[in-house]
């Protein structure tokens, strides 16, 4: 048992002083005069990265938003010349005359406008 604790003990102490020397070496390299702007320019390089691809999206979502807007439109549009269509047909018409008690106009009635 006291092998035990004593061989855990020794790991511990070895991994802590790989643990400093870890850490002095990254204070040495990053916050350096030499590594700091390196590390300044990647982190905005990275938030840049970040903030492009997210607008990239919201502009992918407003011009799938503003197709199916569109289309729709489109639909409508369609919907709309069929309604006219129909209302402006000669069996419609006919109907509509005889319901208000049109006639046809005489000759002398119709004046062409060049």
């Amino acid at each position: 048992m006291a092998t035990k604790r004593s061989h855990s003990k020794t790991r511990s102490k070895a991994n802590s002083g790989l643990g400093s020397i870890i850490s002095d070496s990254f204070k040495k390299v990053f916050l350096s005069s030499q590594g700091m702007p390196i590390m300044l320019t990647l982190s905005v390089l990275g938030i840049l990265f970040v903030l492009f691809r997210m607008k990239g999206i919201e502009l992918n979502y407003k011009i799938s938003t503003m197709n199916k807007d569109i289309d729709k439109v489109a639909l409508e549009s369609k919907e709309l010349k069929a309604k006219k269509a129909r209302l402006l047909s000669v069996k419609n018409l006919r109907k509509m005359a005889s319901k208000y008690d049109l006639k046809q106009p005489k000759q002398t009635q119709v004046i062409v406008i060049p």
